[in-house]
């Protein structure tokens, strides 16, 4: 990973949007800072596209489409995609899994939690896990005690035994069944709503993350960056940013956002 500062300035002229995780990106300590979240709103004003790309829950994600400066919101790793529209007042949603198959699959979540709590009783299910519609989170150091690395370890074994996909991020570890990402969400979200093809199209994205969970994204887009913290999860994640920031989470991504905006009033 190279220094933020070595993004070349003519490529940072280029960027038309920004994707972003939320938790320990944007957020910091579990809060969205003041200055993190103007940040945000700076990004979007100056015209660029903006979208969390984030493991947070359905429930959460309607929030977020509705009323942050964001054109879209991927949630869930990529079970869906949100996006409000003020124009005409609506809420559009678009799911990877039909109704019955989220329900189904649900259900056999459900079977998996019983399992993962009595084999590691130090884990819980994360406190959101009621708003979401497509995977099951257990808290890994949210609401419990940090769990040790073996038993977030068995965690994603027993995840993994089952058949389903699993994922860590630095807040809990996300299961679910079904052949998607955040990645392959983003993708669908582009071209449905942008008209934008990222296979051809990636190098005028930046997207910005921190944690294991970031990996499909980081291994795609090739200005992509991490903040600080995510020296924390050195060896652990398989594709690496290009970059990363002197500062961790929010002030990381507010580190960012100001680079790209010093780049776009220097044209």
């Amino acid at each position: 990973m190279r220094p933020l500062h070595t993004f070349p300035m003519d490529r940072r002229r280029q960027i038309r949007g920004v994707f972003f995780d939320i938790d320990d990106t944007l957020s910091t300590e579990g809060k969205l800072t003041a200055d993190a979240y103007g940040a945000l709103a700076e990004l979007q004003a100056a015209g660029l596209i903006t979208v969390p790309i984030t493991g947070r829950p359905a429930g959460w994600c309607d929030h977020i489409a509705r009323m942050w400066p964001v054109d879209g919101v991927v949630g869930e790793n990529g079970a869906f995609y949100f996006r409000y529209e003020p124009r005409i007042k609506r809420l559009s949603k678009r799911f990877f899994a039909s109704s019955l198959e989220r329900e189904q699959n649900l259900e056999r979540l459900q079977a998996l939690r019983v399992r993962i709590l009595e084999a590691v009783p130090s884990a819980d299910v994360a406190s959101d896990q009621p708003y979401r519609e497509s995977d099951l989170a257990i808290d890994i150091c949210e609401d419990v005690p940090a769990l040790t690395e073996a038993d977030i370890d068995r965690v994603v074994a027993l995840f993994k035994e089952a058949g389903a996909n699993a994922k860590r991020s630095s807040v809990h570890v996300n299961g679910w069944f079904g052949a998607y990402d955040k990645l392959s969400m983003t993708k669908r979200l582009m071209r449905d709503v942008f008209d934008v093809d990222l296979d051809r199209d990636q190098p005028d994205f930046v997207f910005v993350g921190d944690s294991p969970n970031d990996s499909p994204m980081f291994g795609f887009f090739e200005n992509a960056v991490g903040v600080a913290n995510i020296a924390a999860f050195a060896g652990q994640i398989e594709h690496a940013p290009t970059y990363v920031t002197e500062q961790p989470c929010g002030a990381g991504f507010q580190e960012l956002a100001h680079a790209l905006l010093v780049a776009r009033d220097a044209r």
